[in-house]
């Protein structure tokens, strides 16, 4: 039995509708009843640390999550009603693939890009916050991406004058 979710049952929505929803749950990742952000960055650290990304994969695989993701997250959000739902995590997939994007994918690099990402995602420093307000699937991603910016900032830094991480 296929339960409903959302405003709109599953028995009415399209094979396209579905692919979506897939995609902007990260598999259903999102569905998590605790932290679904928090479960889609570790998905995404997982995925970044098992897949032996060359500089140009992790680009072309940062720059198809982010396009990907904005098709998906703008028709999950319709479908699922509201603002950003919680349920949407492959904004994160994108913020933390950018948190990393000129960085070697080392399970410190990786464990300090994780906590930092998901401060900055959550505090949402200027323009972040601000940026939630943009229409549909652009509104849902980029604040991840500004989060991402950050924290690529941030460690950037810390390795550049503590040679930490």
């Amino acid at each position: 039995m296929v339960e409903a979710v959302g405003p709109t049952s599953m028995h009415t929505r399209s094979v396209t509708d579905r692919v979506a929803l897939t995609v902007a749950t990260v598999g259903g990742v999102g569905y998590s009843p605790v932290a679904p952000g928090t479960a889609g960055s570790l998905v995404a650290v997982a995925i970044l640390w098992l897949v032996p990304f060359s500089r140009p994969g992790l680009i072309a695989y940062f720059i198809v999550v982010t396009l990907i993701g904005v098709w998906a997250a703008h028709r999950a959000e319709m479908l699922l009603g509201g603002k950003d739902p919680g349920a949407i995590v492959i904004d994160e997939v994108a913020g933390m693939a950018l948190s990393v994007l000129a960085l070697p994918l080392t399970p410190a690099v990786l464990a300090v890009a994780f906590v930092l990402f998901r401060v900055f995602d959550v505090v949402k420093p200027p323009p972040a916050r601000g940026s939630q307000s943009l229409p549909g699937g652009v509104g849902v991603m980029v604040d991840d991406l500004i989060a991402g910016l950050y924290t690529l900032a941030v460690v950037g830094v810390l390795r550049g004058v503590l040679r930490w991480p």
